[in-house]
Parts: C-alpha cells; sequence; structure tokens
C-alpha cells in the first residue's frame, strides 16, 4: 500500500507517463509515510469518453485526476499533506506540456481502503 490510480482525459498531454508515475511515487515515497518505495504501486488508466460541464461539446475542458488508496490510521493531516504534493507534482510535471487547447483541472482524492485487504508477494 499504498494504490495510486491517475486517470487522464485524451485531451490532456502526458508525454512520458512513466516519467509521471516515478515523480508521484518519489513524491509519496519522499514524504516520508510509507515502509519501502516498493510499498508505492501506481498506474494510468486512460479515459476514452469524457464530458466536463453540460455542454462542452469542443473538448475546451480536461481533467487529471488522481486517486491515492491508503490503508487505515493516517490523520487527516497527512491526508491532506499526500494530497498537496500529489497535486504540486502534477502540476509541476505537466503545466508546460499542454498546448493550451483545453484548461487542465487536476484532481486528488485520499481515501482509505477497507481494512480488509490481502496482499501476497511472489517470486521476490
Amino acid at each position: 500500500m499504498p494504490h495510486l490510480t491517475i486517470q487522464a482525459t485524451p485531451n490532456v498531454s502526458i508525454p512520458h507517463e512513466e516519467s509521471l508515475l516515478k515523480s508521484l511515487n518519489k513524491v509519496l515515497w519522499d514524504s516520508g509515510h510509507f515502509g519501502k518505495p516498493t510499498d508505492i504501486k501506481a498506474r494510468i488508466i486512460p479515459i476514452e469518453t469524457f464530458l466536463v460541464g453540460v455542454e462542452d461539446d469542443e473538448q475546451a475542458h480536461g481533467f487529471i485526476y488522481a486517486h491515492l488508496k491508503l490503508m487505515p490510521g493516517r490523520d487527516s493531516s497527512v491526508r491532506e499533506q499526500l494530497a498537496q504534493l500529489l497535486t504540486t507534482m502534477i502540476e509541476e510535471v505537466l503545466s508546460k506540456e499542454q498546448s493550451g487547447r483545453a484548461a487542465l483541472q487536476i484532481c486528488v482524492e485520499v481515501e482509505e481502503i477497507s481494512p480488509i485487504y490481502q496482499k501476497k508477494i511472489l517470486g521476490s
């Protein structure tokens, strides 16, 4: 744990997805809230169909949504800190890569998962 899922609309330019994930995992690791670097797992899930608002037919708006799922036990200030770190890093990595065609919203949600969670490592 944690699990970080990134969803981005197709009008958001992410030129190097692996570099973005590495930057986000590193900022989480550097926060000091996790036991091992390999505990942090991240992925990008593309969005094919989307709409921002009710009539954005030209897709002038896009978004990137980061969903961080944590084991229970961290207080709200830690969750807020992690959300801010992710928001800042996404902005830093992506702001200069946008064409200006679409207004970019950065959304970050930090959520505790159920305490019933199983993990097994094969081939360590």
